[in-house]
Order: C-alpha cells, then sequence, then structure tokens
C-alpha cells in the first residue's frame, strides 16, 4: 500500500481524535444503546436507533483512523528548506486581486482549507511543488485560470 503523508501535527491530531473515539466516545455510545434496550421495544425506539446510528460511525470512523495511522509516513518539516515541498508553508499573491492567501501542504487526511491546510493532490499544490520565492505559477481551477506570486516558503 501507498504511504500516507502526514505532518506531525497532522499526525498527533489524527492519534489524538482515534484516542477520544476508543476512550471516550465508543464506551459512552455503549452506555447509550445499553440504556435504550431497557426501555422496551426497539422497532420504535428512537433513542436506541440514533445511538446505533452513532456507534456505527463511531466503528467507521476508527477503522478509517487506524488505516490511516498505519500507512502514516510522518515527515519533519523542521528539518526542511528551499523551494516549495510537502510541509512548507506558502504565501502567495493572487496576480489578479493583488489578495494575500497563507497555505500549508499537508496530507489528504489532515486538508482544511477553511484553516489553511492545502491537499498535497490539489491543483494549487501540485501548481506550487518545486517553486521558490518569487515565482509565479499557473493554476486551472474549476473556476477559470488564477496566478499566484509566491512571497515566503516557510518550513515551521
Amino acid at each position: 500500500m501507498e504511504k500516507i503523508l502526514l505532518t506531525r501535527a497532522g499526525y498527533t491530531a489524527l492519534n489524538d481524535e482515534l484516542k477520544q473515539l476508543k476512550s471516550v466516545e465508543r464506551p459512552a455510545v455503549i452506555a447509550a444503546i445499553s440504556e435504550a434496550r431497557e426501555h422496551g421495544d426497539l422497532s420504535e425506539n428512537a433513542e436506541y436507533h440514533a445511538a446505533r446510528e452513532k456507534q456505527s460511525f463511531i466503528e467507521g470512523r476508527v477503522k478509517e483512523l487506524e488505516g490511516i495511522i498505519g500507512l502514516a509516513e510522518v515527515v519533519d518539516t523542521g528539518k526542511l528548506s528551499g523551494s516549495v515541498k510537502f510541509g512548507a508553508t506558502v504565501k502567495l499573491v493572487d496576480e489578479d486581486t493583488d489578495e494575500e492567501k497563507t497555505y500549508q501542504i499537508v496530507g489528504e487526511p489532515e486538508a482544511d482549507l477553511e484553516k489553511g491546510k492545502l491537499n498535497i493532490k490539489s491543483p494549487l499544490a501540485r501548481a506550487l511543488i518545486g517553486k521558490d520565492e518569487g515565482d509565479s505559477v499557473e493554476v486551472r481551477t474549476p473556476g477559470g485560470e488564477k496566478s499566484y506570486e509566491i512571497l515566503s516558503i516557510d518550513y515551521i
């Protein structure tokens, strides 16, 4: 199987979520199911069905996280420098609007655009890889062509 690249912070966050699900969420939903069973007829028991649905979600997420963590390759971004690569925090300026944006290039499981975490497989990240400060990149997006200039590259 292919390794899944993660930053140290991303790995820690996923591992913490897994521990939370196993040690807090799972026991809580088991208790809720047990309590709902005591209310009698399960076919018409909304609490029981809701708890079973939540249990199903938790178990699915636990399996997903265990799979990701099992295939994880943690990249120590503090030891990196130079051109844009995995883990880089890149400050860009949109050449059309002069709007500045900052993104960290991360693995797919930790990507969250609203938090500035850009999936390494995204068109913008792929265009940035290998570029240096001052370079311009052209990116084809669903909204059309976009041009960005790289203002700075940091590895935190």
